[in-house]
């Protein structure tokens, strides 16, 4: 790596190059002049964006899937989430991942976080929703699907996180902004 000249803005892109495309993401090479003036070559995973949606049912429990990540070789409880897909709104992408995932259908969905889940390498840009006004109705998970769907009281998702027991990092955060700041 090479000092280069100092800038202001958004780094200067000398070359990029799509490395990989699959169905999920894809990775880029970009060489780059970073605003400090750094000449460097960074990978960056690309993505089209995510919502997250935190349900909260009329008695305040909030519901929550379970299923299979490969990625962990485990199985996990995480709130509702999926990609976004290029043409929608957060809040079409919400509808669509909470009937999919749970059946469930809201009156009203309003983002509450806007965040980069992992800023060093991957280009996802992550939307919270609240998901208010739900009625039950029947799930229509994908293909490769296969998930749980249950309703929780705020003091058990506490214990859940305290203990270990629930540990995607996206739900932690929504669960502790909400409980923080919107409840």
């Amino acid at each position: 790596m090479t000092k280069a000249k100092a800038g202001k803005g958004p780094a200067e892109i000398l070359r990029s190059e799509m490395v990989y495309q699959g169905k999920v993401f894809g990775v880029r090479r970009d060489e780059v002049v970073e605003p400090s003036g750094l000449r460097a070559t960074r990978e960056v995973i690309t993505h089209p964006g995510s919502v997250v949606v935190l349900p909260v049912l009329p008695d305040g429990r909030i519901v929550m899937i379970r299923q299979y990540r490969h990625a962990t070789r485990q199985y996990l409880w995480e709130l509702v989430a999926g990609r976004k897909e290029p043409e929608e709104t957060p809040k079409e992408g919400a509808a669509r991942e909470l009937l999919e995932e749970t059946g469930y259908r809201a009156k009203r969905f309003k983002v509450f976080l806007d965040v980069f889940p992992t800023p060093g390498f991957l280009e996802e840009r992550m939307y919270l929703l609240l998901a208010e006004g739900l009625t039950a109705g029947e799930a229509q998970p994908e293909e490769d699907e296969k998930i749980e769907v249950r309703p929780f009281k705020l003091k058990e998702l506490k214990q859940m996180i305290k203990s270990g027991r629930l540990r995607d990092a996206k739900s932690i955060a929504g669960i502790f902004y909400y409980v923080t700041f919107l409840r």
